[in-house]
């Protein structure tokens, strides 16, 4: 019984990593800037597998939250060929988000599997799924300058220390990989957090002892195009400390 069910879960094992390897579409970003004085932006759907067909749709970044976008997407449903490409055209309604600040949603990708041509076959539905920032016209700052206005500050609470990151832009940031350096040792802190503008995030910490050299937070942060920038921030007391890049 027991050779049984480790051959029944080696088997399915097998047909989820078989059924994910066939996933053929991919995205032409990995987020979408939509600028508001245009009336749309679009993502390529690039198909290198077999015909198929992919349903496409906007969600609130929180998913149990019970919102109706401003936004539509066309084609909702399309049929892309082999080797073909399908432009999805995200278009606003003209009114319904704000417009002192970024706002951001998600953009989903689903194909749809075709029909089985045989019994006891296990299908999986691939969604892919990316990040929409929407910026208002007129919308004040430099996207490119807010993660240089990070606040960092270390706080200690009921003998415990925190750390606390704010952001005050009109613009979202994502932080990954971020790990506090003190005393030659490395503390995870975030693994990934997108902070929204204007919020704050307060992260518990370990703070080694006996240690004489300020504490530093050495991260990353993803820019607009998809890639990572490395930046460091000393922390010295309770002091509002903003970030530098690695390099510096």
């Amino acid at each position: 019984m027991k050779a049984k069910r480790i051959a029944a879960g080696a088997a399915l094992a097998c047909a989820l990593a078989a059924s994910a390897s066939h996933a053929s579409i991919s995205l032409s970003t990995t987020r979408v800037i939509f600028e508001g004085k245009n009336k749309e932006s679009s993502v390529v759907v690039s198909n290198e597998g077999a015909d198929v067909l992919i349903q496409s749709w906007l969600d609130p970044l929180d998913d149990a939250a019970d919102t109706q976008l401003p936004f539509a997407i066309t084609p909702p449903l399309a049929k892309v060929g082999s080797k073909q490409q399908q432009l999805l055209r995200v278009l606003y309604e003209g009114v319904g988000m704000p417009a002192d600040r970024e706002s951001a949603f998600w953009l989903n990708v689903q194909e749809i599997p075709q029909a089985a041509s045989s019994e006891n076959v296990l299908q999986l539905a691939v969604r892919q799924r990316i990040k929409v920032f929407y910026r208002p016209a007129g919308l004040g700052g430099d996207p490119q300058k807010a993660t240089a206005g990070l606040q960092w500050q270390l706080n200690q609470d009921a003998g415990k220390a925190m750390l606390r990151l704010s952001n005050p832009s009109l613009y979202h940031v994502t932080v990954v990989d971020a790990k506090l350096h003190a005393g030659g040792t490395d503390e995870p802190v975030v693994d990934a957090n997108m902070i929204a503008p204007g919020a704050t995030l307060v992260l518990p910490v370990k703070l080694p002892t006996g240690s004489a050299a300020a504490p530093e937070v050495r991260y990353e942060v993803i820019n607009d195009y998809g890639g990572r920038e490395s930046y460091r921030v000393v922390l010295r007391g309770n002091q509002l400390s903003t970030p530098v890049p690695a390099g510096n």
